[in-house]
């Protein structure tokens, strides 16, 4: 019995290490014939991994009391200490609250918009004209950032701009439109709208392409109108589409882009425009609180990652559609 054991052991190890081999020799061949694909991969790889994943290090910092002599490893360790201050800050709601604000905002406003829209030049039938539509709503997407606050700022200006001279000309009051507070997050949120609605429409166009097209013609010999068939057919084509884009920009709603909002920003609308990436900024860069600015950047992003996990998983549950 044992000598039948041993040798049944022997094989087993023999054969795992023969498969093994086999694995080995298969895909140094597979790399030999393809090599062309696996350089040009390579080079994303290592940007991912450079850019991305090593700076991961750095997030030891939101545990250490940081001092540059010291360096990162040479500094004594603080705990949550930046933790807890960033919690106590007085300025800990009014953050969270302009950031959630503006997220929810823009994802109101702005996440319908471009369905809509495709769904609109879906049904157009003059491709001319479909295609002269498409190049103006998509064009603004491709204007700097820079360019974009600058054309606000001109537009809005206080005695020059545009909107003022249309309303002192109809006998009204010129309005200093980048100092109301209470405007703050509509000029943000309705630029961004003009700006990224033409070209988040592509995606649900190209979605649309996809469903067959004999349901378009089941349905006109079944007499359907134009509304039925969006209802019907093309909004359930791509409600797959539409639930991942959800999911992603609900998992970025802490994520405000920095850019736009620190270009716009001035001590008159300070009190709505603070959001936590320009906060981290200031105190990181400016201020040089190395660690407190670390820890507040990674609250932020643990709140990002719990948020799509959360709606993924809901997602998964309710409509069988995730990320993962």
């Amino acid at each position: 019995m044992g000598t039948n054991s041993s040798a049944s052991q022997l094989s087993n190890i023999s054969t795992f290490s023969n498969r093994n081999k086999s694995f080995k020799y298969i895909f140094k061949k597979k790399i030999i014939i393809h090599w062309q694909f696996y350089l040009i991969m390579l080079l994303p790889v290592a940007y991912i991994v450079i850019f991305q994943y090593i700076p991961i290090g750095g997030l030891v910092l939101a545990f250490k009391d940081f001092h540059i002599r010291e360096g990162v490893f040479g500094s004594p360790w603080a705990g949550f200490k930046y933790f807890e201050q960033f919690f106590k800050s007085p300025i800990f709601w009014t953050l969270i609250k302009n950031t959630l604000e503006i997220s929810l905002y823009s994802l109101i406003a702005g996440f319908p918009l471009p369905i809509f829209l495709a769904l609109a030049l879906n049904e157009i039938p003059g491709v001319r004209f479909k295609k002269t539509v498409q190049m103006v709503t998509y064009m603004p997407f491709f204007i700097s950032t820079v360019v974009m606050v600058a054309m606000i700022f001109q537009i809005l200006d206080a005695r020059t701009g545009l909107v003022n001279i249309m309303i002192t000309a109809l006998g009204g009051k010129g309005i200093n439109f980048m100092g109301e507070p209470g405007i703050f997050k509509s000029i943000y949120v309705w630029s961004g709208v003009w700006q990224c609605t033409g070209y988040n429409a592509i995606i649900y166009i190209a979605a649309l392409s996809n469903i067959d097209p004999t349901l378009y013609e089941a349905a006109k010999v079944d007499g359907a109108s134009r509304l039925k068939k969006i209802i019907h057919i093309d909004i359930p084509g791509i409600s797959s589409t539409i639930v991942i884009l959800l999911i992603l920009s609900i998992g970025n709603i802490m994520g405000v882009g920095f850019e736009k909002v620190f270009l716009m920003q001035n001590n008159l609308n300070l009190s709505t425009s603070e959001i936590i990436s320009t906060y981290v900024y200031k105190i990181g860069l400016i201020d040089a609180q190395y660690s407190f600015s670390t820890a507040v950047g990674l609250f932020n992003s643990v709140i990002n990652f719990i948020l799509i996990v959360t709606v993924n998983q809901f997602s998964k549950k309710v409509g069988e559609t995730s990320l993962w």
